[in-house]
């Protein structure tokens, strides 16, 4: 039976998936395409291949209704396969004697698992839910020359088995490739009802939000500094406003955060950032213009870096000074932004949405315990936002002053009592 040629649209994202590599990985959230991809991958490849061979894996598997089976199945429809696939109750026969099964690792020992050595693929759909103990036995499994081992998931833990293995120590070994991909980098998203379903959780449920969407890892909510306080909407700042500028200046890896910000009432509102890694000194001014009017408003900037806030305000006239700092004053800062009512956020400010998601306090490993520590990550923007409020935000821990002319009387009791 001759075979049709077949053209698959891929994502750009899963380009570095194409190529043969014994352990291929796609992690992120929803609406990216992995399982897509990856269905796809098996139908084409046993279309190419005869006497091909695929198990495909999930922890727990009670029956084939929640496995892959399904996706692959519409895969074959949506490409006008059906005469090459003979679909059954546990398996797919495939061309030339292949075979599609689906099984649950949780129904295998180190023995029974023997039967898949001669496999040539394994895809582990819901990877982050395998444990240790089947990824170790997966692994050396398939042997057979050629064989690879795909895994598609959702990051909830770093410490997760297949999260570690491709994301871990040592997971720059050669025969290794794993992607990011999230809703942004599927060409075919806006297609349906996801892009509702995901504004309306990125303004609603921003404390889940990361997780379901962008491939964060679960965060402990309860060590999340800003849970509940943000809202992402699009909105238009008052034209009378009184608008604050703050830039938080790059170091090396780390990125030049610039933002805007105004406060109405008791809510706090976000409405242009700026920024990017590895910006020459000469680049900033440009940089910081892509903010509204950043030449005629005051700006608070890091005071580590003196001499760029001279530069900019001498040779380019930006009405530049350091923001003040003193013991405690990312707390006092803290403590003031969660005081505002509400922190609208402007979805164009996509940097500082993903750091209000992932601001936290420290989590002890051992206990779980939420520990009174800032955890020194996902901050860049959140501190050119402190800077901004300079003037907002008070140093809540310095000693009382006395004003000029102030007498202070003490009285010591008499010796007598």
């Amino acid at each position: 039976m001759s075979r049709p040629s077949l053209k698959i649209p891929t994502a750009r994202v899963f380009a570095p998936l194409l190529a043969p590599c014994r352990y291929k990985g796609a992690y992120g959230g929803r609406g990216s395409g992995k399982s897509h991809f990856f269905g796809e991958c098996v139908v084409e490849e046993h279309l190419r291949l005869a006497g091909h061979r695929t198990v495909c894996i999930r922890e727990v598997q009670k029956s084939t209704q929640l496995s892959s089976r399904q996706l692959i199945i519409d895969k074959i429809n949506q490409f006008n396969l059906q005469r090459y696939f003979d679909v059954q109750d546990r398996a797919i026969r495939t061309p030339g004697d292949g075979l599609i099964v689906f099984q649950g690792m949780q129904n295998h020992t180190a023995e029974s698992l023997k039967s898949l050595e001669g496999f040539d693929r394994a895809w582990v759909e819901e990877a982050q839910s395998i444990s240790a103990a089947s990824w170790r036995m997966l692994r050396p499994t398939l042997r057979k020359k050629g064989a690879e081992i795909w895994a598609s998931w959702n990051p909830c833990n770093p410490t997760d088995a297949v999260d570690a293995f491709f994301r871990g120590v040592g997971s720059d070994r050669a025969d290794l490739v794993a992607v990011r991909a999230n809703w942004s980098d599927n060409p075919w998203f806006d297609h349906g009802p996801l892009p509702t379903e995901r504004q309306e959780d990125q303004r609603s449920r921003p404390e889940d939000y990361g997780h379901v969407w962008e491939g964060d890892y679960q965060n402990f909510a309860d060590a999340q500094i800003l849970k509940g306080k943000v809202e992402v909407t699009t909105f238009t700042a008052p034209e009378d406003a009184r608008f604050y500028y703050g830039v938080d200046w790059g170091f090396a890896k780390d990125p030049l955060a610039a933002l805007r910000c105004c406060i109405v009432g008791n809510v706090l509102y976000v409405d242009y950032e700026a920024g990017g890694v590895g910006v020459e000194l000469d680049a900033i001014p440009a940089i910081l213009e892509q903010i509204p009017q950043a030449r005629q408003w005051p700006w608070k900037a890091d005071g580590a870096r003196p001499e760029t806030i001279s530069f900019l305000a001498r040779i380019y006239g930006f009405r530049m000074s350091a923001a003040k700092k003193w013991p405690g004053s990312v707390e006092d800062g803290i403590a003031r932004l969660k005081a505002f009512e509400r922190i609208v956020v402007h979805p164009r400010c996509k940097h500082l949405v993903q750091e209000c998601r992932l601001y936290s306090y420290r989590v002890d490993k051992d206990t779980g315990d939420v520990l009174p520590i800032v955890e020194d990550a996902h901050n860049h923007w959140i501190d050119a936002l402190r800077y901004a409020l300079d003037g907002v935000i008070h140093n809540r821990r310095g000693m009382p002053r006395f004003n000029a002319g102030t007498v202070r009387t003490i009285l010591y009791p008499s010796k007598g009592g």
